[in-house]
């Protein structure tokens, strides 16, 4: 599977926007002075090639302090979850499990705007509950990937959400606690910039799922959640072309394109092993370490996802 990427004038425009600088040679200075950082760092690991660092900065703007603070969380994060970022291999069953009844593939095209579109859909309504935790490893080890591969810089991501076939049943293991860990994974710790939210193919239990998640979402992002009565909708904010076949266009099959990003993820197999290692180190960390409770603070006030 590989991504398309913005060139031309698109290119042009999406860099203005991630404030990157027209030379390359800054960039570079840029990447040297985060290794710099990284390596007055004691608790954190040194491997950071210069693609993924790259990325972290167009992610971030150019900001060296977000940057930091990113790549900070980033491996923080891989220390405090462990059940995100371990065993992260597609031909572990319960992994192929998920991937059977979940496509979660990045589309290979862009939009106008220069985003990534990213499909979420299952295939089953009467499929027993995918393991919640294996869902949101692969949702992860997909960002992991695109960290090296979107190699030019895209302008953001675009969600869209399929809950054809989403039932009470299968949302009734998604607890607060899990839900929270997983949203400040995705917000603090990795470079994404959530441009739109796209719900389609809506039942009675999206307004219940979407209420129960918001608390964990930054305010901008709950901003940027839309719900559509059907997908032609959807084809103003996303173009008709450049979704899977099974929403009229013409980037083929979820399946095919989820199969491709099985077979992609499986190339990773050694280097998500090897990451396995690349965590903070709590104990070397320059004050007080990060505790669970100061991470993700939850106080007992949320409570578990009831639906009727």
């Amino acid at each position: 599977m590989s991504l398309i990427q913005p060139s031309g004038e698109l290119s042009a425009k999406i860099k203005e926007e991630l404030r990157e600088p027209a030379n390359p040679a800054d960039i570079e200075r840029d990447i040297g002075i985060i290794r710099e950082w990284l390596s007055k760092q004691p608790h954190l690991p040194k491997d950071m090639d210069d693609a993924r660092l790259r990325t972290f900065l167009r992610g971030c703007k150019f900001s060296l302090e977000r940057v930091k603070q990113k790549l900070d969380m980033y491996y923080t994060m891989r220390n405090a979850v462990p059940e995100f970022f371990t065993d992260r291999d597609v031909s572990r069953p319960e992994m192929a499990e998920v991937l059977n009844v979940i496509h979660m593939p990045p589309l290979p095209g862009l939009t106008p705007n220069g985003c990534r579109v990213v499909m979420l859909r299952g295939t089953d309504k009467d499929i027993a509950t995918p393991n919640v935790i294996e869902s949101m490893k692969a949702t992860l080890m997909i960002g992991d990937i695109r960290l090296a591969e979107e190699s030019v810089g895209v302008a953001g991501d675009v969600y869209v959400l399929d809950a054809s076939v989403a039932t009470p049943t299968h949302f009734a293991k998604f607890t607060p606690a899990l839900v929270k860990k997983f949203l400040i994974c995705v917000q603090e710790a990795y470079p994404v910039k959530l441009k739109e939210v796209h719900v389609i193919n809506v039942s009675p239990i999206v307004d219940t799922i979407v209420n129960f998640v918001k608390p964990f979402l930054k305010e901008k992002i709950r901003e940027r959640i839309h719900i559509h009565s059907n997908i032609e909708d959807l084809y103003k904010y996303v173009p008709k072309a450049m979704l899977p076949s099974e929403y009229g266009g013409d980037a083929g099959s979820c399946k095919e394109l989820n199969d491709a990003w099985r077979a992609k993820m499986g190339e990773y197999t050694a280097w998500f092993k090897e990451q396995e290692a690349s965590k903070a180190n709590e104990s070397l960390r320059p004050g007080a370490p990060k505790t669970a409770d100061e991470l993700f603070g939850m106080d007992g006030t949320f409570r578990q996802l009831t639906i009727d």
